[in-house]
């Protein structure tokens, strides 16, 4: 199949591009998601230094790696949160600034459309994210929230990341939004308000992660055939859920990896996604973009994690058939 396999690079930003980009090719991979923190792309040097980029796809091709996308989920995320102290060691120096929320919220909107500029001179199609979002803390109903405030949320989407998506599209550069918990978009129906307050504009789409919607009872399938126009990017991740009669779907406040919770990542092929129907419907919808692993398993050890897990998308990398399984008994065809 002509899809590429991708390595998700923002779990492992500890480690320099030059450090990272011969490991991914031992793991088996075609190329990198580029997270745009770290050391492994600054999106500062990129719009100011003219062989930056340049540099950066050297190392990539000495190790016979692409990049189709790069990653903007923690400056996207300030956009539209309610920005506290948690976010200090959470973006850019410069975006944080004086720390000030709207200021905060302000230079990560600037950010934003310098990330789209960043992945037009690197020659990448497409930036995954996220957008944060100003009414998650209202998910559950009580004390009773007014509709108006739930609207106003969607205003803000429109208002914030309009003249974001503006360059974008000055780029040719496509959003991909990773539909997930604390975004303006987390689940099926909240995707579709999210785009009608957008009013369906091309520059904005999703980055599709099956793991997110496994948890919380949806069926990843039934979200590709939805908004089918709309898949720019694909994460290879997966989830399981353990609600054992103790454990909740709310996880209790434990951490990652802690055996109380109700669900969990797992690393590729070790939770309970079906990644053969999840293919199975991208090749229905004609996606040939990258399938990127973004591996994230609190208890496998990650090189033996991300290895595996390439190989695995491998092997269920088919093409879609190009004959009629009983073309043989098609008198037209004798």
């Amino acid at each position: 199949m002509a899809r590429p396999v991708t390595l998700t690079t923002g779990q492992w930003a500890d480690l320099t591009l030059a450090q990272l980009a011969p490991k991914a090719k031992s793991f088996g991979f075609d190329g990198v998601e580029l997270a745009t923190w770290g050391e492994l792309f600054e999106v500062k040097r990129a719009v100011t230094e003219s062989d930056y980029c340049t540099q950066r796809r050297e190392i990539l091709n000495n190790a016979g790696l692409g990049c189709w996308a790069l990653q903007a989920h923690l400056v996207g995320q300030c956009v539209l949160d309610k920005v506290d102290e948690r976010y200090r060691g959470f973006c850019p120096e410069e975006v944080w600034g004086d720390g000030n929320p709207d200021g905060v919220s302000k230079r990560a909107a600037d950010e934003m459309k310098n990330v789209a500029r960043a992945a037009q001179k690197m020659g990448c199609g497409v930036v995954t994210g996220f957008t944060g979002s100003s009414i998650w803390p209202y998910l559950y109903s009580f004390p009773s929230v007014p509709q108006s405030w739930i609207d106003d949320g969607y205003k803000l989407l429109a208002e914030r990341w309009n003249p974001i998506l503006d360059v974008f599209g000055e780029c040719g550069v496509k959003f991909a939004l990773e539909v997930h918990p604390t975004e303006i978009a987390f689940d099926y129906y909240s995707t579709e308000v999210a785009l009608d307050a957008l009013k369906w504009r091309p520059e904005f789409g999703f980055n599709f992660d099956p793991s997110h919607l496994l948890w919380q009872g949806m069926d990843p399938v039934e979200f590709i055939y939805r908004f089918k126009d709309r898949i720019y990017h694909v994460h290879m991740k997966d989830a399981i859920v353990t609600l054992n009669g103790r454990t909740g779907i709310l996880s209790s406040h434990l951490n990652f990896g802690d055996y109380r919770r109700g669900w969990d990542f797992r690393s590729l092929g070790h939770g309970g996604v079906n990644f053969e129907e999840i293919i199975r419907a991208l090749n229905h919808i004609g996606y040939t973009g990258p399938l990127s692993v973004e591996w994230e398993d609190m208890g496998m050890e990650r090189e033996f994690g991300a290895a595996e897990s390439c190989a695995y998308v491998k092997k269920i990398n088919f093409s879609p058939s190009d004959v009629a399984f009983d073309g043989a008994f098609d008198k037209e065809n004798r």
